[in-house]
């Protein structure tokens, strides 16, 4: 029986070995994916620094990750100049790091046709971001679009839609 136990236990070592992606995720390891996705929306989103989506999101990214996210950080700062995300929670487990967060900003440029209304927007969302190689590789995300537009005036909050 003992001969057993030490026969799958080699098994077992073996099976680490050849199947890295089996193993346990280290701690630092997610600590590592979780610090890449804070990147993200410190210095791309609230700092405005595009230079640094190249470090961050890898090329050819799914859906041309990295052209899209250039796209809609220069859209959305154009029209909230004082963007801010502060990230409220991150998990890590494996390749994927889960980010709630939260953004600020004063509506002080056009978005989507919408003229600046000069209101401070508080929107809520969650991003879960797949990592490997030390890049994002793919995002997506949820986050109070519906809110954001109520606040900004652009959508009547609810139980006010039809009333006159």
């Amino acid at each position: 029986m003992e001969r057993v136990y030490m026969v799958l236990s080699i098994c077992l070592v073996a099976l680490g070995l050849v199947c890295p992606g089996c193993r346990p995720s280290s701690t630092a390891k997610l600590e590592e994916n979780k610090a890449i996705a804070r990147r993200a929306f410190e210095e791309i989103w609230s700092q405005g620094k595009l230079d640094v989506i190249d470090e961050i999101y890898a090329t050819g990214l799914k859906q041309k990750q990295q052209k899209i996210v250039r796209t809609s950080v220069s859209r959305w700062r154009a029209a909230f100049p004082d963007l801010k995300f502060t990230i409220e929670d991150q998990i890590a487990e494996g390749d994927k790091v889960v980010t709630r967060w939260t953004s600020t900003g004063t509506h002080k440029g056009e978005l989507m046709g919408i003229a600046p209304t000069g209101v401070k927007m508080t929107v809520t969302g969650i991003e879960i971001s797949r990592i490997a190689g030390g890049k994002i590789m793919e995002k997506g995300e949820n986050w109070d679009a519906l809110g954001m537009w109520q606040q900004l005036g652009v959508v009547p909050p609810i139980g006010e839609a039809g009333k006159e």
